[in-house]
């Protein structure tokens, strides 16, 4: 991994407002044609905030585009993807609250106070976009389904849980840096890993604006496998057996279902049917493999509080 620093030229002209230390990440990939403009941007409404730019080998000018700029870039030998652009960025960062923004333009500048101005009472501040801010209505249902989930199994209102816009404690995040994967759904796994532990998590509306520059480097067809991958990832990472008792209630019923279908048919009641058999083994399975999962998520959230 390469790093370039670039020294601030001139001093800064206003001091730290907050008290914490910031840093502004910017995980960044083929965005020469904005970031420079965003870098300014930043700087001018947060001279005091370290701006760091993580570059996941761009094929563009990005990373010379971003130094001049101003940023500190840390430019990876290889792609690997958003979220492992993420992981750098909070691992090298030197703040102690983060705030992550695109790259792309997308993500207005100007939020980013309104995130900080909620940090203190809560952990994690997330910029929830309205239907008007998400790119089609395919991704708007997926998302709202992922919520819809994160809210089941948090049993706490997630208004927009794949929204890549926000402000946390870094120290917290570290904890749970190592389970956020390398690609897309980073924002879904960190927000539930702060809900899990009993952080504390609000939604800000924000309004997206119009994509500058460069396209998305998410494609509809993998969407659909990668959503697949994301729900079964949620569910293993953070509360399973609130999916795995109603699994196992459903083959129950299947179970005495067919039971009594069988006496119906044979009026013995001492026989059980194989299809009553099977339904009640299918249900022994799922109780037990969510208590083995609920006991494994337990232990790796409770290792972490005692780190």
């Amino acid at each position: 991994m390469i790093e370039s620093v670039v020294e601030q030229a001139t001093p800064q002209v206003a001091a730290n407002p907050w008290p914490f230390s910031l840093s502004i990440v910017l995980p960044v990939y083929n965005e020469g044609t904005t970031i420079g403009g965003i870098i300014t941007q930043v700087r001018d409404l947060h001279p005091y905030a370290e701006i760091l730019v993580v570059d996941d080998c761009s094929s563009d000018d990005t990373a010379t585009v971003a130094a001049a700029a101003g940023a500190r870039v840390i430019s990876r030998p290889y792609n690997i993807g958003n979220g492992a652009g993420v992981k750098t960025g909070v691992r090298s960062a030197a703040g102690d609250v983060v705030v992550i923004m695109d790259g792309d333009g997308q993500h207005n500048p100007a939020d980013i106070t309104r995130l900080l101005s909620h940090i203190g009472r809560y952990d994690m501040v997330i910029g929830a976009r309205s239907r008007a801010g998400q790119q089609n209505w395919v991704r708007w249902f997926g998302n709202a389904a992922i919520n819809r989930l994160g809210s089941y199994l948090t049993g706490l209102k997630m208004e927009d849980l794949t929204s890549g816009f926000r402000a946390f404690r870094r120290t917290i995040l570290l904890h749970y840096v190592h389970l956020l994967p390398n690609q897309f759904s980073w924002p879904t796994t960190s927000a539930l890993a702060f809900a899990k532990a009993g952080y504390h998590v609000r939604f800000e509306p924000i309004a997206m604006l119009r994509r500058q520059g460069g396209r998305s480097h998410q494609k509809l067809l993998k969407n659909g496998f990668k959503f697949t991958i994301i729900i079964f990832r949620i569910i293993s990472l953070f509360n399973p057996l609130r999916i795995f008792i109603p699994v196992m209630l459903l083959f129950m019923l299947l179970s005495v279902i067919s039971y009594f279908l069988g006496v119906a048919n044979d009026g013995n009641w001492l026989h059980l049917p194989p299809t009553a058999m099977l339904c009640l083994i299918a249900a022994l399975f799922f109780f037990f493999f969510g208590l083995l999962a609920e006991m494994i998520s337990a232990l790796r959230f409770e290792r972490v509080r005692d780190s």
